[in-house]
């Protein structure tokens, strides 16, 4: 006789067979469709930032379904969207100008290279690393400008999706939790740790972004940067990556404006930026930031240049995400298989939140 204690049941055989049905169907959905996914990120992460308002207008307030899900879209669309899609579209205008921008790009850049050399006899880049840098913003200026276009349909379809989202939150929420083949305690921690992290990423970084980036602007008027509007959406971008952060673009800056001849305001710029945007940065971050989710930097590095590739300029905020989230997934895997199949007692809540931490 077979051993039956090695044979795989049927059960086991029909649970296989489905899943893997459901993971080709849903990968020909996403295949077909990944034109909707950055508005289908959009959408939840403008659903759990309004959650909260949206259920007080409606259970306490006793609004109509479309009458509070009109109010919030308004609400977002003027609070975050334009002001993000302005600074996006800015950068875009002027990047896209492939031709006349390029050439001054290509002074910059060569002006702050022989500056730097004949000071310090330290070659920067070799001639071959400055062609290919040239190459590479010309490249980015192309792939920018063609963005352009689809930023419209993907927030018209993020809107469209939100709606209905909005409008039955509560069924929307139980299709969400019903669906998840996880513990009803893993479900319900995943929800909170999935809600904090959106806040965190959705809210936090481009708040701490605006705001070095209003304040390096006052600066650039001040001293006579060279095209100070440009160098705002710049900073605001730059600022979102750890580490270098806004220094990536007005240190350049600084070092254009000496080796131009000024001096002075070059060196005044340099000490502007290092106090008044550092300290806003710190005090941003020590302020707002510490009462969010604390999200490693690592996450932000790499979600960022994952989310640019995927999503373009929507990436800088949907890439974070993604990569926290698949981090979180991962932790609440090992916690809801890697117990023994025999044990009986099921872990408290509290003690599945200790050893699922994003801090990592």
């Amino acid at each position: 006789m077979p051993n039956r204690k090695h044979q795989i049941s049927g059960v086991k055989i029909k649970q296989i067979f489905l899943l893997l049905v459901i993971i080709v169907l849903i990968g020909l959905i996403c295949t077909n469709l990944s034109m909707f996914i950055p508005s289908v990120l959009g959408a939840i992460t403008l659903y759990i930032i309004t959650r909260k308002y949206n259920l007080y207008l409606q259970e306490v307030k006793e609004w109509k379904p479309w009458l509070a899900s009109t109010v919030l879209i308004l609400a977002t669309l003027f609070i975050l969207i334009l002001p993000i899609y302005f600074i996006g579209d800015l950068l875009i205008e002027k990047l896209g100008n492939a031709s006349a921008y390029m050439q001054k790009f290509n002074v910059f850049v060569d002006k702050i290279h022989d500056f730097v050399y004949q000071k310090t006899g330290f070659d920067i880049l070799s001639k071959d690393n400055l062609d290919e840098l040239k190459k590479n913003v010309g490249k980015l200026s192309t792939n920018a400008l063609s963005g352009t276009f689809n930023t419209l349909t993907v927030v018209m379809s993020m809107y469209f999706i939100l709606y209905f989202m909005l409008e039955k939150p509560r069924l929307f929420e139980r299709l969400i939790k019903t669906s998840a083949p996880l513990k009803k305690a893993n479900v319900n921690l995943l929800g909170e740790k999935i809600q904090k992290m959106v806040i965190a990423n959705a809210i936090g970084i481009p708040v701490v972004a605006v705001g070095q980036g209003l304040v390096a602007l006052i600066g650039y008027l001040i001293f006579g940067a060279p095209s100070a509007v440009l160098l705002f959406a710049l900073t605001c971008v730059a600022s979102m990556l750890p580490i270098v952060g806004a220094a990536i673009v007005y240190v350049p800056v600084c070092i254009f404006m000496i080796a131009e001849g000024n001096i002075g305001p070059g060196l005044g710029l340099a000490a502007y930026c290092l106090i008044a945007v550092g300290l806003t940065d710190n005090l941003l971050r020590f302020t707002l930031l510490k009462r969010l989710e604390n999200i490693h930097p690592l996450n932000t590095v790499f979600g960022i240049i994952m989310g640019m590739n995927l999503f373009g300029f929507m990436g800088l905020i949907f890439g974070p995400i993604l990569i926290s989230i698949t981090v979180l997934l991962i932790q609440v895997y090992r916690d809801e298989f890697s117990s023994d199949e025999n044990e009986l007692i099921m872990p408290e809540p509290k003690e599945i939140e200790k050893k699922i931490d994003l801090t990592i």
